[in-house]
């Protein structure tokens, strides 16, 4: 009897210290890599009425929704599941009203947002004036732009992508477009 206890009490010894206690693992995200920047020419078949350097990772595409308009298209970002949609209007007295609109759809996102940083752009050379809106947090859209030459055009873009939004794991892409968004800053020209 005093070996079946012995025996028993070996087993279940053995049995507890071989298990171990299950940890669980840190939340992790899946690791992006980006490619090389090489830029081109927005192609003259899209017969926009301006023209800028993309990124050749990037396929420009016409918005297809409902109710776009003739000039709005895509920058999409088939490796990032990301678009910069971009939407364009000629000026008709109302440059005012369209400013006031973007900075309206931009602090849409204080709700979420952590800060809210505007940077100004201007070039006298090329005629190219505006504002760019780098929101923090977990907000749906976290580069907003506008691009204007006072007079005659107007150009909106917003960063969206396709998935929950988490800052966290999203910083990266996020860098990485909002450079190709400064690119089209630097080499827009209206036509």
């Amino acid at each position: 009897m005093k070996k079946k206890i012995l025996l028993l009490t070996a087993i279940i010894v053995m049995v507890i210290s071989c298990g171990e206690t299950p940890v669980p693992k840190p939340r992790g995200y899946f690791r992006v890599t980006f490619p090389e920047k090489v830029y081109t020419a927005v192609a003259d078949s899209l017969a926009l009425p301006y023209s800028f350097d993309f990124p050749q990772y990037c396929v420009m595409e016409r918005e297809k929704s409902r109710g776009a308009e003739r000039y709005w298209t895509n920058m999409v970002y088939p490796t990032l599941n990301a678009k910069v949609h971009l939407s364009f209007k000629f000026l008709d007295r109302n440059l005012d009203t369209l400013i006031e609109d973007s900075h309206t759809l931009a602090y849409k996102h204080t709700v979420k947002a952590e800060a809210i940083e505007k940077i100004a752009y201007a070039n006298d050379t090329t005629s190219v004036y505006g504002l760019l809106y780098n929101i923090k947090g977990n907000v749906a859209s976290p580069v907003q732009f506008y691009i204007t030459d006072s007079t005659r055009h107007f150009l909106r873009g917003s960063l969206y992508f396709n998935c929950t939004p988490n800052k966290d794991s999203l910083a990266p892409s996020v860098e990485f477009i909002r450079q190709d968004v400064e690119r089209l800053f630097e080499t827009l020209t209206w036509k």
